[in-house]
């Protein structure tokens, strides 16, 4: 774990930061710049620093069915006020989210320094992608036997992607299968368009071993040379992939370590 007054704007490896250090920093996003950082949601986070959270942050929290995933939701929204506050130099409580009309966030902050975030959290873990002036979309996926079906499949991937399925061998259909999820969602959510825009209208690749990419949008034609797409490593169990705007980015990727010692 790096020094609380060390820079860690660094390139080419993850650099691991605690929430204290972060506190202490002002992280800045040059316009060829995306940077992803991961997190292990702790949950006293959810309990000891809900109270930033907004009326409409929390509501959204008690839709959750189950105690664990409003936690998570409620941990991992806390992080993000705080990443914002590094990026934006403005107070976490004093950040106001608004949803455009399918649902992505967006702070008005955001739009006036040029800042684009998104965010996906899943079964315990976070992705959080910010950029500068570029569209991004990330999606993280705890990949669950129950909901990597066939018949999922059919209802909402491509005629194209349900024939790469079916052609991988059985041990890497799972994988498969959340590599198209999560390459697809990541692409939605990069567009804004949330699931307004048929999820079996687009193909990706996700065969694995194959790399991400936007393979087609058979509505939009220009849209696979307008979008970089990459396959986020992760720990065993977990997919995720990064959607970006453009091409001309470097990554840079960040741990934070939210837990107190």
């Amino acid at each position: 774990m790096i020094s609380d007054k060390q820079s860690i704007n660094q390139d080419e490896k993850t650099i691991a930061i605690g929430l204290g250090g972060l506190l202490a920093c002002r992280l800045k996003l040059s316009p060829a710049d995306v940077h992803l950082w991961q997190a292990v949601l702790d949950e006293r986070l959810a309990l000891e620093l809900k109270h930033l959270l907004s009326q409409d942050e929390m509501a959204r929290a008690d839709r959750f069915h189950f105690e664990k995933d409003r936690k998570d939701f409620i941990s991992a929204r806390v992080l993000l006020r705080t990443l914002l506050t590094a990026y934006l130099g403005i107070d976490s409580d004093k950040l106001r989210f608004s949803y455009a009309d399918k649902g992505k966030p967006y702070l008005d902050e955001s739009e006036l320094s040029g800042v684009k975030f998104n965010l996906a959290h899943s079964h315990g873990r976070a992705l959080f992608a910010f950029s500068n002036g570029r569209e991004v979309g990330v999606d993280l996926e705890f990949m669950r036997d129950e909901l990597a079906d066939e018949k999922v499949a059919e209802r909402f991937f491509s005629v194209c992607e349900i024939d790469t399925l079916r052609a991988v061998g059985p041990e890497l259909r799972k994988e498969a299968f959340f590599n198209c999820w999560t390459r697809k969602e990541a692409y939605i959510k990069a567009c804004g368009e949330g699931l307004s825009m048929p999820l079996n209208e687009f193909d990706v690749s996700l065969a694995p071993g194959d790399a991400a990419a936007l393979l087609r949008n058979h509505r939009l034609p220009g849209e696979a040379e307008r979008w970089t797409m990459r396959s986020i490593p992760m720990p065993t169990g977990y997919v995720a992939a990064l959607v970006v705007e453009g091409h001309d980015w470097k990554l840079k990727t960040f741990a934070l370590e939210s837990g107190r010692r």
